[in-house]
């Protein structure tokens, strides 16, 4: 843990008391703050007070004597409206931020010389984030991983001179932390999502963009208008950035194309590492996380060989691509992190052949943008609330099964891949949909997905099995 030490001897409300919550709370009572603990939820109050933390009902309490909010990320700052915290707290007149805030805040006081690589965008950030951290360690350097991938940030090893932090940061994170200033920033792309909470595209582009703008040195996808866009301002502002695709060459900076890294300077490309022949690196898309990971450990220096090197040994994320099973010419694949469309277009692009898992609660715009990737799909199984969507957008487009569940939807798709005599075939769930109809989160998706291939007859997995 990393103890908060820079409201020592301070009253601080905090809402919020899930795990990352939880954390916050205990790091600023280690760090010597005088923290009150809420949340609308009475068994997660109940649950701070039995492990040593002060609770107290906010609506009650004197907000003229707390120095800070320090606010959970999954609560509303602004959009649909603002949580009633927020409104007591600006009453108050005092800040609201979160915790990758007070990592920064730690960091700067106890070892700013301790390299922070934050990464962001709408798809791509946890495989990159993950691919980051893969490659520092393969590097032999001391990396401590967390953010929005799993561990909250305060769970980590105290800052320490050489330990390098790699953090992913959603835009609910960023929108708390107004001083977040990484050594190198990455910003991976942009598409519709989380609307519900930043009001417009144009609000969930600017938070995105605070990221890399407080950065050292910015790594910039330019795949998109609206990051292409983030990258000129930058420049314009007289800002260290290093331009990165998966889909174009560049000029300057790293890109990948047809399965070959390129590193550019000024119209001059250098080949710096072979991606052909990396499943967990397969695709376009996976082509701009690693350019991304790339030009990270290029701003901080490291050799480029070996860096190159240290891409073949990339396992992958779970639930993002992964191979979890082999059955003859048959890949089943788990792109459950594939929770809106955008991202499902990522792997849809990746194969010739699908048979495509799809569904659960739909989001704004459902399936319509994927029209291109429709010629791939022999044919779609539908599961959850968004089924019967979902099937009038793929009427006589793409021949589709209601499979209802998960379960039922594998059994269905192995049935019919097996009959198909294509070189290569990828029963993909790949769902550009949330969850919540069915599971409480992807992971729990995934590991459903998973049982359900295990579960077939002589499902056979020669690849490496998900943990």
């Amino acid at each position: 843990m990393i103890p908060v030490t820079t409201f020592e001897g301070k009253k601080i409300a905090l809402f919020g008391l899930g795990g990352s919550g939880l954390t916050t709370a205990h790091a600023l009572k280690t760090g010597g703050a005088d923290v009150v603990c809420f949340d609308d939820n009475k068994s997660r109050v109940e649950q701070a007070a039995s492990e040593g933390l002060v609770t107290q009902d906010l609506r009650v309490a004197d907000w003229n004597g707390f120095e800070a909010l320090v606010l959970a990320p999954g609560v509303p700052l602004t959009h649909p409206v603002p949580h009633w915290t927020v409104d007591l707290a600006r009453e108050a007149g005092i800040e609201v931020i979160g915790d990758v805030e007070l990592f920064c805040r730690e960091r700067r006081k106890q070892c700013l010389t301790a390299p922070l690589i934050a990464i962001t965008g709408t798809n791509g950030k946890s495989t990159t984030t993950a691919l980051i951290a893969h490659l520092l360690r393969e590097l032999g350097l001391d990396v401590q991983v967390g953010g929005n991938i799993g561990t909250p940030v305060l769970e980590l090893e105290p800052p320490h001179p050489g330990r390098h932090y790699v953090v992913e940061c959603s835009s609910y994170q960023i929108d708390l932390a107004p001083t977040l200033d990484p050594s190198v920033g990455v910003h991976m792309n942009l598409s519709p999502d989380h609307l519900d909470r930043h009001g417009t595209m144009e609000n969930y582009a600017a938070i995105k963009e605070r990221l890399v703008a407080g950065s050292k040195m910015a790594v910039v996808g330019v795949d998109d208008r609206l990051s292409s866009a983030i990258a000129d301002r930058l420049e314009l502002a007289h800002k260290p950035v290093c331009r990165i695709a998966g889909e174009r060459e560049l000029t300057d900076g790293v890109y990948a194309h047809h399965g070959h890294l390129y590193e550019a300077d000024n119209g001059t490309q250098t080949e710096v590492a072979l991606l052909g022949g990396i499943d967990s690196l397969r695709g376009d898309h996976n082509g701009q996380n690693a350019a991304a990971a790339f030009a990270a450990l290029r701003a901080l220096e490291l050799p480029s060989d070996k860096i190159a090197a240290a891409l073949k040994t990339f396992p992958g994320l779970h639930h993002r691509m992964e191979v979890v099973s082999r059955r003859g010419r048959i890949l089943f694949i788990n792109d459950s992190k594939a929770t809106n469309a955008d991202a499902a277009a990522r792997a849809l692009s990746s194969f010739e052949r699908i048979y495509w898992i799809a569904g659960g609660r739909a989001k704004t715009g459902g399936i319509s943008s994927l029209d291109e990737y429709f010629p791939k799909i022999a044919k779609a199984f539908l599961i959850g609330e968004a089924a019967e969507e979902f099937g009038k957008t793929l009427e006589g487009r793409v021949p589709f099964a209601i499979s209802g569940t998960l379960p039922q939807a594998v059994i269905d798709a192995a049935a019919e891949a097996t009959e198909d005599g294509a070189e290569e075939i990828a029963i993909l769930l790949s769902p550009a949909c949330a969850s919540f109809d069915q599971y409480p989160n992807f992971e729990l998706r995934g590991a459903a997905f998973v049982d359900a291939v295990r579960a077939l007859p002589e499902a056979g997995n020669t690849q490496e099995e998900v943990a």
